[in-house]
């Protein structure tokens, strides 16, 4: 499929992203896992002439908000002395919470079974949000069943993704 004009320049953006995403995660692994805390990743939202970078982390023992501001103090002088997001952002150290994010394909892998909300870069089928059962991944394919229908979704195209605890999200 050939891509064009603001079709084009729209996914050159977000891989963009997603590549400066993976060089920020890359930066800020080794201090995290320093301090005892497994880096799940990163997010940036654009909000007016700044921004927000949101970092979030987990461990064995739960986080609390004292491992958040633990980390935010040691990231933050990371990021201060790198200085790799060129304009103004906040930085937000985060739990992943009940709907976690899912970042990695072994954050997929860990929750086979359960309920999952994916939204991909680039449409399947004229659609990108995809909210059913992961029932299993193979060769870094996702396949998700949604009222008994299986879609297979590619890692490599997945823009977003979380777990689903939601009693009420029945399949």
């Amino acid at each position: 499929m050939l891509l064009s004009g603001l079709t084009a320049h729209f996914l050159f953006v977000k891989l963009k992203m997603a590549k400066d995403i993976s060089v920020l995660q890359a930066l800020l692994e080794p201090t995290v896992t320093a301090l005892g805390y497994e880096l799940l990743g990163c997010v940036y939202m654009a909000q007016g002439k700044g921004g927000l970078l949101r970092v979030y982390i987990d461990s064995g023992q739960g986080i609390m908000l004292a491992d958040c501001e633990k980390v935010s103090r040691q990231i933050s002088a990371v990021l201060d002395v790198e200085d790799p997001i060129a304009s103004a952002y906040n930085l937000e150290v985060s739990s992943p919470g009940m709907n976690r994010p899912l970042f990695k394909l072994a954050h997929f892998q860990k929750v086979i079974g359960s309920m999952v909300n994916i939204r991909l870069h680039i449409p399947i089928n004229k659609r990108r949000q995809f909210r059913g059962l992961l029932q299993d991944i193979a060769d870094d394919i996702l396949i998700i069943k949604i009222d008994e229908e299986l879609f297979k979704l590619p890692f490599a195209n997945i823009a977003r993704a979380n777990l689903l605890l939601d009693a009420s999200v029945k399949n």
